[in-house]
């Protein structure tokens, strides 16, 4: 209650300081007008009237609706406008969908965030397009459902701190801080000290020491009980994971809630719920009783830091063109890639040597053969002999591959690492080789790599072992590479293929199917776009791999799969016999089937443990969401989606597999369409990172952060001085001034209006910032139209065009066109068009041409204007009313707000919120093309005569001086007569006079050609500056006549008439025409000023 005191104090303040500017201002409007002690009077009489706290909301209960102040406040403020609705919108239940209801369904799942996670700008922009479709959706008719839900995010759950290694820190300290995780604690400040004393100031500094490098559960267990997760056991963990999840996890759910968007809370799930839990065991048995799971030793993407395996799709590849030093987690140093190493194996009986060459010499080590191509001349003597280990005295067979081998490359000689290499693992199958895996599962030297490397880090392996070659003079040098790197998306660590036995989903059939639904022109059931991602997708499903599918994890959906270990069993290891697996919903079960497949003899049973990829369950949540495997109400009804929009970058990792399992297990497509939004970089096109101190926070863009507290922030990160200098100084550069509150409408109006970037928004927080400027003058717009309207006023439920004055019929038939500007945008996912519409609107047709133009009507109480100010109000009641329903699905807060203080119509259904209001639609006896071509010709006018005032008028703005305007036709002349009000009004004229005849232009005026048919001019103060105004002319012709003469060149082209269309040869001859018109013009215009310069 204090800090709402406090803020109700501070915008009374706000309020007074306005009060007075106001002040000021009146005094001087009010000062040559009346005498200044009566002026004085009803100033003070006004300010004792004038009660600041009536601008000011007073305090709303949680879940009610929001109480108003008395007067709107005399500016836009975001966070005032903004606090209250959207909890009255939840308790009113308006985002429920109804599985019952008659309307045509319309489905959005949101891409379940991590339930760790927080909202960052990718967030956002999902949000704010997602919201947009599904407010409109829900104003259309449409019984719109928008499903949230939480992913467990196994992976960056339970690794979602970077681990101690990435650190960089020194190897020794590596040591030392383990030993202090591992519960040896008291001689960790002596060990620090005995190494190096700065190092306590590193982990300070880096904020080590209060185990933020740890899962977050893994934290709180080392902070509360001074324990591991290995100390308390699987069960115990991952129930502690339970309880932190139920009591911090889903704040980035929470925080949706400050953009707006009006999910459906009544069906939040998350991935590892019990429902949808028991739907990921339904789906591995079904799909494993169908073939399509399978478990098999396989070569795999190993992260050393992760100590998991990952899928193909969660690597990326650098591509190195030499030798280049990377910094790679876990290792002080950078590590060199690119390069060549070559070296000799002395072949048995020291009858010779065998040269080879390979990018990552550690894996000799695991060399079990050398592969020659059976045609090499050169080495023919060599079939079937024998190469010695030089640190071993392993027998490496010479064999021979012609699949493999490229004689002409290298020395035409290959190692061969089956454990370690996806081509060498096929060698190995095709000869039978022996597969030595020489890595622990954190990327050091196991003891199959002998007693000489064992325990050392693979990359400092690397080091040792070509010294080693060298003292053994087996070294034969090194050179330059070309290379691919694959490098963990998560961790970016350098990914080691390490054979694994793993599961795995046979993906050939399903992906054909996810293809032909895309693809099959005369029966898509699914559309992508932009569209041109569907070649992305046609490219990956045409070659996709089998999907590894299990994670060595305890975190996530423990694979339903019981391995059976039958006492006679030779192997008791787990898994050591592939066909004594079995796969059941429950241990019950499995105990149950096992117990058929092997009766009469004796068994154990013991569950793997590991745990499903991550995607497999977000593959499923178009389903589970809605109650599969249930037959539910949901299910039948908002099955297949409408729509799923996200992320291009996550095609494959989501959406490809989503269509792949919804087909299989669903039935259908799981949507209809998928909608790819661009990825968001930072002003100047760069990726956002922490380093480069261009992250921006969409909570920090919607509330202001000053640059102190931006600095703050990455002082609160895990930077090293360098990386802090450099983001710091970005953050300089970037945000001089931080970044000012700008509101959920704003950020959101200005992420959709983005969309046209279809593949990267280069997003700068100053069109943010333009976007609440914006907020203030529809505000502003809204404020002038109440205080015309009055508090008496009752709007008609319908209005008649045909009777209303210029104004009024044109703004109303400009609003038709933008409805259906806007309708026509949004079905066609062309969301930055639909926003242009509806802004181009507001800002230059209501706001800038309309609320002027009818602002004589207001002026004085004049019975001469009294239709026009009773059609007016109408209309000012209409554009308000529509306009600000067809801007809320894009600003829903400042909408209500506004919308709210509109009186009701006349016996008119009321909503209660505008948010259930009807979408606006065309209404086809609005539109009226003749008077929007009139006003298109008052609105260039107008601009002419702009012009012309800002360059005769800079020391006097204010002033009003008469204009002329010269018609050469009779029709524009009435044109122009019938609207000379709205033409002085908009100019800021004193008067206009309309001329038939140039020799009627009085001298000392500047003149602005509108079009061929229409000069203006304007009677500017002083003398005319003849010489100006002729350089001005003389360079007009000048453009004139470089346009004449490219078009006379292409007329007068030999093949003109032949190959030109004769609608383009028509176009062509009337632009010519016009040119020669205006040229003329000019020429005598040019005279007319000689003339006056002549007289002076």
């Amino acid at each position: 209650m204090k800090k709402e005191e406090k803020a109700r104090e501070k915008e009374l303040k706000k309020l007074k300081a306005a009060e007075k500017a106001e002040l000021a201002k009146l005094k001087a409007q009010q000062g040559a007008d009346a005498p200044k002690k009566s002026a004085k009077k009803n100033i003070k009489r006004d300010i004792g009237e004038d009660n600041p706290g009536d601008y000011v909301d007073p305090e709303t209960p949680f879940g009610e609706k929001k109480r108003l102040s008395r007067h709107m406040a005399k500016q836009y403020n975001p966070s005032a406008v903004e606090k209250s609705w959207y909890a009255w919108w939840e308790k009113s239940g308006f985002f429920v969908a109804d599985a019952s209801s008659p309307k045509p369904p319309f489905v959005i799942v949101l891409p379940p965030p991590n339930v760790t996670g927080a909202l960052h700008i990718g967030h956002a922009l999902t949000s704010a397009i997602q919201d947009t479709i599904i407010r409109w959706k829900r104003m259309s008719g449409y019984n719109a459902l928008w499903v949230p839900g939480m992913d467990h995010a196994g992976i960056a759950t339970q690794f979602q701190p970077v681990l101690i290694e990435s650190y960089h820190l020194p190897a020794m300290l590596q040591v030392i801080f383990t030993l202090h995780l591992n519960k040896k604690p008291h001689g960790l400040w002596s060990s620090l000290w005995l190494v190096k004393p700065e190092y306590i100031h590193s982990l300070l500094r880096w904020k080590i020491l209060d185990a933020t490098l740890q899962v977050v559960v893994e934290k709180k267990l080392m902070r509360e009980r001074r324990l591991t997760r290995h100390d308390i056991g699987r069960e115990k963990f991952v129930s502690e994971v339970w309880k932190w999840k139920d009591e911090y996890g889903g704040t980035i759910l929470r925080q949706q809630r400050r953009l707006g968007a009006s999910l459906d809370w009544s069906r939040e799930c998350f991935t590892m719920d019990e429902r949808r839990s028991r739907a990921v065991t339904k789906a591995f048995v079904q799909l494993f009783k169908e073939g399509l799971i399978y478990r098999d030793l396989r070569l795999v993407n190993w992260d050393c830091i992760l100590r998991t395996a990952i899928s193909d799709i969660e690597v990326d590849y650098v591509d190195i063109k030499e030798r280049k030093l990377l910094k790679v987690p876990g290792y002080e140093d950078p590590v060199e890639f690119g390069v060549l190493t070559s070296f000799a194996y002395p072949l048995e009986q020291g009858l010779e040597e065998i040269i080879v060459a390979t990018t990552r010499v550690e894996t000799m080590l695991g060399d079990t053969a050398v592969a020659i191509h059976p045609d090499d001349k050169r080495y023919s003597h060599l079939h079937g002999k024998f190469a010695i280990h030089p640190f071993n005295g392993r027998r490496l067979p010479i064999i021979c591959d012609a699949i493999l081998v490229d004689p002409s490359f290298g020395t035409g000689a290959v190692k061969i690492t089956p454990a370690h290499d996806p081509n060498d693992f096929e060698v190995g199958r095709r000869h039978n080789l022996e597969f030595i895996n020489i890595f622990t599962d954190d990327g050091k030297i196991n003891s199959n790599g002998g007693s000489e490397f064992v325990g050392m880090p693979r990359f400092m392996a690397r080091q040792a072992i070509t010294v080693a070659l060298r003292e053994k003079g087996l070294y034969r040098g090194s050179k330059n590479n070309e290379m691919r790197l694959g490098l963990c998306s998560r961790t970016n660590d350098v990914v080691e293929p390490l054979i694994k036995p793993q599961w795995y989903v046979k993906c050939s059939g399903m992906a054909k199917e996810a293809l032909d639904v895309a693809m099959d022109a005369e029966n898509r059931r699914l559309e992508i776009i932009p569209k041109q991602y569907t070649a992305d997708w046609k490219r990956w499903l045409e070659n996709i791999r089998d999907w590894c599918i299990s994670r060595q994890l305890w975190w996530g959906h423990r694979i339903p799969a019981w391995y059976v270990t039958l006492e006679d069993d030779e192997l008791k290891e787990l898994g050591a016999y592939n066909d004594n697996w079995i796969v059941a919903k429950d241990e019950s079960e499995a105990r149950e089937e096992a117990g058929k497949k092997y009766a009469g003899r004796k068994f154990d049973l013991c569950q793997d443990p590991d745990v499903l990829d991550t995607w497999f369950s977000a593959g499923l949540f178009p389903l589970t969401v809605l109650g599969w495997p249930d037959d539910t109400e949901d299910l039948k009804t908002f099955y297949p989606t409408s729509l799923l929009e996200t992320g291009h970058d996550i095609l494959f990792f989501w959406v490809a597999r989503m269509v792949m399992m919804g087909i299989k297990l669903g039935g259908d497509v799981p949507f209809r369409k998928v909608y790819l939004h661009p990825m968001i970089r930072d002003a100047h096109g760069r990726k956002m990172s922490k380093s480069l101190g261009n992250v921006i926070d969409p909570l920090e863009v919607i509330n202001g952060v000053s640059l102190e507290a931006l600095h703050k922030r990455l002082e609160e990160g895990n930077l090293d001085p360098n990386e802090l200098t450099v983001a710091k100084a970005g953050q300089v550069k970037d945000f001089p001034n931080g970044i000012a509150e700008c509101g959920a409408d704003a950020l959101r109006f200005a992420l959709v209006s983005y969309t046209a970037q279809s593949d990267k928004i280069n997003l700068d927080i100053q069109r943010v910032v333009g976007y609440r400027q914006w907020c203030n003058k529809l505000w502003n717009a809204v404020r002038f139209a109440m205080s015309k309207l009055g508090d008496n006023f009752v709007p008609q439920v319908e209005v008649h065009p045909e009777t209303m004055p210029f104004s009024c019929k044109w703004i109303i038939s400009v609003l038709n066109k933008a409805i259906s500007k806007t309708i026509l945008s949004l079905e066609s996912y062309e969301f930055s068009d639909a926003a242009t519409a509806v802004y181009s609107w507001w800002q230059y047709q209501f706001c800038d041409v309309f609320i002027e133009a009818i602002k004589p009507y207001f002026a004085v109480d004049d019975p001469t204007f009294s239709s026009e100010r009773k059609s007016s109000k109408e209309v000012l009641w209409l554009c308000l009313e529509t306009g600000l329903q067809l801007l809320h699905p894009f600003m829903p807060f400042v909408t209500e707000e506004l919308w709210q203080r509109l009186p009701s119509a006349k016996d008119g259904d009321r909503k209660e919120s505008i948010m259930m209001c009807d979408y606006p639609s065309p209404v086809e006896r609005w539109t009226n093309e003749r008077l929007e071509l009139e006003m298109d010709l008052i609105e260039s006018t107008v601009k002419s005569l702009r012009s012309l005032r800002s360059e005769g008028l800079r020391k006097h703005k204010n002033e009003r001086l008469p204009a002329y305007a010269y018609c050469q036709s009779e029709k524009v002349a009435d044109t122009i007569k019938s609207h000379e009000l709205e033409i002085v009004t908009l100019a800021a004229l004193s008067s206009l006079e309309v001329l038939l005849s140039e020799k009627d232009v009085p001298a000392s005026c500047a003149f602005e050609n509108v079009n061929e048919n229409l000069k203006v001019y304007l009677k500017v103060q002083g003398e005319l500056n003849a010489e100006a105004e002729r350089e001005k002319i003389k360079n007009k012709m000048e453009e004139i006549q470089k346009q004449q003469e490219k078009l006379k060149k292409i007329i007068n082209s030999s093949v003109y008439e032949q190959k030109v269309p004769v609608h383009i040869q028509e176009e062509n001859a009337a632009k010519l025409a016009k040119l020669i018109q205006e040229f003329e013009f000019l020429q005598k215009e040019s005279s007319r000023l000689e003339a006056i310069d002549e007289c002076n």
